[in-house]
């Protein structure tokens, strides 16, 4: 079954009432946290124009909670606090139908800010729009691009075991399909409801890819020229994406590698600079490529410190895998998928970098500051880029003195902790507390025994 869009009637005025759309049932107000995953509330639909006049009020705490959903009490921003009211307002433009919903209903991002109007800087969408800031003074306007990798898969899984995919297969060689029409065809229904879907919402969805495993796809978004709306349809696709498939009785996955011999799921970005006058800067010919190069040697200077906005699962180091097309290392090259920082094939006025690190499940809020606030920093410092690496990456990361990224979560975080320019570019507040979060989650994970050790040591 399609979709058709709230609130518009194709009946001429005088048409029987019957013909006319039902009235709006449900309002959901939507606000990531720090982990990007959605918080909010059901409102009615009588409460339209209060959301838009009053805001909505949630507890600043919001940003203090862990992936579970369960306070952080060691970030210091709970009860201690008098856990306190920031106030939410909806996000210019993003008050859009929510086509797969069963009842009439509308959704809305929201962005919190402190009671008084001030930023609340814990709040993520702040500290990219300080990012975007900074480029400002610059002279520069970032133009961004999201492609979300994700898999679907069928809804009858164990309990705590392994998910099939809609085209699981479970014998023969290491399972890849890469870019099958085939698989296109057969989730036809699906795949055409969530481009309804976005056309309805305005989400400017491109293409549609069958990607390189059975059941695993990419949607990729147009570029924007402002980042931070690029970021909010980021969001708002991952939700879009759940949100059909479950109306199709299945399950759409962000996580960064649910198979250890098939492909991961990530978030790739794409980001070129406007000048001035609306040209692209890499494109230059007398100062492009000097400004692309200090662009990325400012990508690979900080990746190491900003791997964990990058990489902010558990799971997500299990895909930074030699030859899984995703790096290990940080490197950088001209159309290579081997490196962290590609260079796609393209004209001059296309010219970007294309960063291959982030998961599918990281905060995309977060990951365009890292990346935005490291390219700067190169420009501005006039970071030098070594050699672009014109073969195999991963055989360079083989090497004794190759530089590496951090291989676990527990690396990530004293990386991430001890940086002094996560501190300055983030906030040194948001920068402990992001620590101190993963951090436990990190614990979480490690202090339970796997089936793999019963099944060997019981």
């Amino acid at each position: 079954m399609g979709f058709q869009t709230l609130g518009v009637s194709d009946v001429a005025g005088d048409e029987a009432a019957a013909s006319r759309p039902p009235p709006l049932d449900t309002i959901e107000v939507l606000l990531p946290d720090t982990n990007a995953i959605l918080r909010g509330k059901w409102l009615p639909g009588s409460a339209l124009d209060k959301i838009g006049k009053d805001g909505v009020a949630m507890p600043l705490s919001m940003f203090g909670l862990d992936v579970w959903g369960r306070e952080v009490e060691e970030t210091g921003i709970h009860i201690e606090t008098g856990d306190k009211d920031g106030l939410c307002r909806p996000v210019p433009g993003t008050l859009k139908p929510v086509p797969w919903a069963a009842r009439p209903t509308m959704q809305a991002l929201l962005s919190m800010d402190l009671a008084d109007g001030r930023p609340w800087m814990l709040n993520p969408r702040h500290i990219l729009q300080s990012a975007v800031d900074r480029f400002a003074e610059l002279g520069l306007r970032p133009v961004v691009a999201f492609e979300l990798e994700f898999y679907l898969l069928r809804p009858d899984a164990a309990p705590g075991g392994a998910p099939r995919t809609v085209f699981h297969r479970a014998e023969g060689p290491a399972p890849q399909n890469m870019y099958s029409i085939s698989d296109l065809d057969d989730l036809a229904a699906v795949i055409q409801d969530m481009r309804t879907a976005a056309q309805i919402q305005g989400l400017p969805a491109d293409s549609v890819i069958s990607e390189a495993a059975p059941g695993q796809f990419e949607i990729n978004l147009h570029h924007r020229g402002d980042a931070m709306a690029a970021a909010d349809d980021a969001v708002l696709l991952r939700r879009l994406i759940r949100g059909v498939a479950r109306k199709h009785g299945l399950r759409a996955s962000f996580m960064p590698k649910p198979y250890l011999d098939c492909a991961g799921s990530g978030m790739h970005v794409h980001a070129s600079l406007l000048d001035a006058a609306g040209a692209n800067a890499f494109a230059d010919g007398e100062t492009g490529e000097v400004l692309l190069r200090r662009a990325v040697g400012g990508l690979l200077a900080h990746m190491p410190d900003t791997a964990l906005m990058f990489v902010s699962s558990y799971n997500g180091f299990r895909r930074l895998m030699p030859g899984s097309y995703a790096p290990v290392s940080p490197s950088w090259g001209w159309d290579n998928r081997s490196v962290a920082v590609r260079i796609p094939n393209g004209g001059p006025a296309a010219r970007r970098v294309e960063h291959r690190i982030a998961g599918a499940d990281a905060n995309p809020y977060l990951v365009l500051a890292a990346i935005l606030a490291a390219m700067e920093d190169g420009i501005r410092q006039c970071l030098p880029a070594p050699e672009p690496v014109s073969g195999n990456a991963y055989d360079l990361a083989r090497g004794a003195d190759a530089p590496t990224l951090p291989a676990t979560m527990r690396e990530a975080v004293e990386r991430f902790r001890g940086s002094a320019f996560n501190a300055r570019n983030f906030g040194a507040r948001f920068s402990r507390i992001y620590a101190i979060m993963k951090e436990l989650e990190c614990a979480e994970f490690e202090r339970r025994i796997s089936d793999l050790e019963y099944q060997t040591y019981l």
